[in-house]
């Protein structure tokens, strides 16, 4: 089971009733670079519980890591824990490169080490440790399918479209494919996000939208950024309006996707439908209260709802997202504005040009938005879909601001792929299943489990029949 390129197995617990092993693999630094030979310790996990074996063509399931400690990842991904006995399957997650701790530099992230962050070099890694594995596990004939959620998701569809011979098929959950140049109204996330907010009611999509220039009046007193920062209990004081402006636009934007039927642990520990929970805090707030009082009413939910925190860190990064201003400042690129007419948001305009200086003075790098569609497709992905973008699922929850992102249903053509649409947040369909479930996403998740039967059902046949070979 070891090879030469593998570290020791560690055990890990996760979720009660499931174990993993925690593995270390000599991944390649740069994958399209014969001279680099730079290899780096990419972690995966493993959960073998319930698999067959490769001697009987059990399945290999694999989550495609994206921006964060893969750890996280698998806590949040428990329909593949939940099917892997029905299938016999082995789940894999290996961990995307410079998150959690795959980190080819030990933690040095300058732009020259970042260079090598991006997701082509991420889906290298995914083929070169699936092809490892299935050799030390003798398990060539064993049929992948690859999964992810988000960003993962976006990096599980393309996995498939670059490497068929590797994966036959590809679940994506919530991956906002489209999310790129002018493909969708540059508008799209804040509304949903917005919408969010005002299906709990105007009054409190109202106390937001009109709570910017509260802040921003409040900052430009005496003392202004000093009483706001005691006023929304910080660490350390605001230097900017921005730097409040910004935390709680994060805040409602996580709060949309996290938006939940139960209490979750995701971005954070939130209760059951938390963009209710959030706007009852600001609208019962006292009658005396400012409206600046009823916003930390209603964000204190979000960033505090244990209790547990004295103070608010701005630089508190809990789950290992940084990197992804690198990849936001090179390849993904997702233009964004806000407009007055639609969303709860301050109103601005997507400036390409102001988005490419800060990069360059942040990292000495400029951006490049036409990069994933000329690398992956977007602006005609009904075509690549229809002509070989065979076994692929995109499902979306219609309240997950990701979803302005997707591939939406259309009648109008057949495509060799599904589409599916379902009104929930952010990769539900992905998380634990739960005795409380509603219908509608138990009816989801087993069609996801039909396409992976007809996909495997599809292979062995094939397979029988030694039409190829893997």
């Amino acid at each position: 089971m070891q090879s030469p390129r593998r570290g020791a197995a560690l055990p890990l617990a996760l979720k009660e009733g499931f174990a993993y092993t925690e593995h270390y693999f000599q991944q390649t630094l740069d994958h399209f670079n014969v001279g680099n030979i730079t290899l780096f310790p990419q972690r995966y996990l493993l959960h073998n519980a319930s698999w067959s074996g490769g001697a009987s063509g059990a399945p290999i399931f694999v989550y495609c890591g994206n921006e964060g400690d893969i750890v996280w990842f698998a806590e949040n991904t428990g329909f593949m824990f939940d099917i892997a006995p029905l299938f016999g399957a082995l789940l894999v997650f290996p961990e995307h490169r410079f998150y959690g701790k795959s980190q080819p530099f030990g933690g040095q992230n300058g732009p020259k080490e970042l260079a090598f962050c991006s997701a082509e070099q991420a889906l290298a890694d995914f083929a070169t440790l699936i092809l490892d594995l299935k050799r030390n596990l003798s398990a060539q004939a064993s049929p992948v399918v690859v999964f992810g959620g988000s960003y993962g998701g976006m990096l599980a569809a393309w996995f498939r479209l670059k490497y068929p011979h590797i994966a036959i098929g590809a679940l994506a959950s919530s991956a906002p494919i489209l999310q790129f140049e002018n493909i969708v109204p540059y508008t799209t996330y804040y509304d949903i996000v917005s919408n969010a907010f005002k299906r709990e009611g105007e009054e409190c999509f109202e106390i937001i939208r009109n709570s910017w220039t509260a802040i921003t009046e409040a900052a430009e007193q005496q003392n202004g950024l000093r009483n706001l920062s005691q006023d929304f209990h910080m660490c350390s004081d605001f230097k900017n309006a921005d730097e409040l402006i910004n935390w709680l636009e994060s805040a409602y934007s996580y709060l949309a996707m996290a938006n939940y039927p139960y209490a979750a642990n995701f971005t954070m520990p939130l209760p059951a439908y938390p963009v209710r929970k959030v706007c009852q805090a600001m609208v019962n707030s006292p009658v005396a209260s400012s409206i600046l009082q009823r916003i930390y009413a209603g964000v204190n939910v979000y960033y505090n709802f244990t209790g547990a925190a004295k103070c608010f860190d701005l630089d508190d990064d809990p789950h290992g997202l940084s990197g992804w201003n690198w990849q936001s400042c090179t390849e993904m690129v997702m233009p964004m504005s806000s407009n007055s007419s639609t969303s709860m948001y301050p109103p601005f305009e997507w400036d390409g040009e102001a988005w490419s200086r800060f990069c360059w003075e942040k990292y000495g790098a400029i951006p490049r938005p036409s990069w994933v569609t000329t690398e992956f497709g977007g602006h005609d992905i009904k075509s690549a879909l229809r002509n070989f973008g065979s076994n692929i699922v995109f499902s979306n929850g219609l309240l997950d601001p990701w979803s302005g992102g997707r591939q939406a249903m259309n009648d109008s053509f057949r495509l060799r792929s599904s589409l599916i649409d379902f009104d929930g947040a952010h990769h539900l369909d992905f998380r634990w299943s739960r005795k409380d479930d509603p219908q509608w996403l138990i009816e989801q998740r087993e069609l996801e489990v039909r396409e992976i039967k007809r996909w495997l059902s599809e292979y062995h046949s094939l397979h029988r029949q030694n039409v190829f070979v893997i």
